[in-house]
């Protein structure tokens, strides 16, 4: 079984869902964490915090630096994430469009790389 990545996207800027909106994306992320749950598929997942809160760390010539803010300075930033195993591409694309619709925003697909064999 292969894991994917399944990335949830905010752009800044855009409408702030109302609180019921909210509550109802919620449920409707719980349900759908359960039907992981119970399918065998999730490995780990949540929403995060705002961009604001990020710190990037650079280790460099033996040298660290943090910086305040995300990584990358765009109006498109990672919202929350799910970790799934799943058999196939095709499977997680079925398991990301049921997420999409519950957080009512987009999810990114990426698979994991493969473990180098020791």
């Amino acid at each position: 079984m292969k894991q994917y990545l399944l990335a949830v996207h905010m752009v800044e800027g855009e409408p702030t869902p109302s609180p019921e909106e909210m509550q109802t994306a919620y449920a409707q992320v719980d349900r759908v964490n359960k039907e992981l749950q119970d399918a065998g598929a999730w490995v780990f997942g949540g929403g995060l915090l705002p961009p604001d809160s990020a710190t990037v760390v650079r280790a460099e010539n033996g040298r660290t630096t943090m910086t305040d803010g995300p990584f990358a300075e765009t109006k498109e930033q990672l919202g929350g994430f799910w970790v799934l195993r799943c058999r196939d591409l095709d499977e997680a694309l079925a398991w990301a469009a049921k997420c999409a619709e519950a957080c009512m925003g987009p999810v990114e697909v990426r698979p994991f790389e493969d473990e180098p064999e020791s």
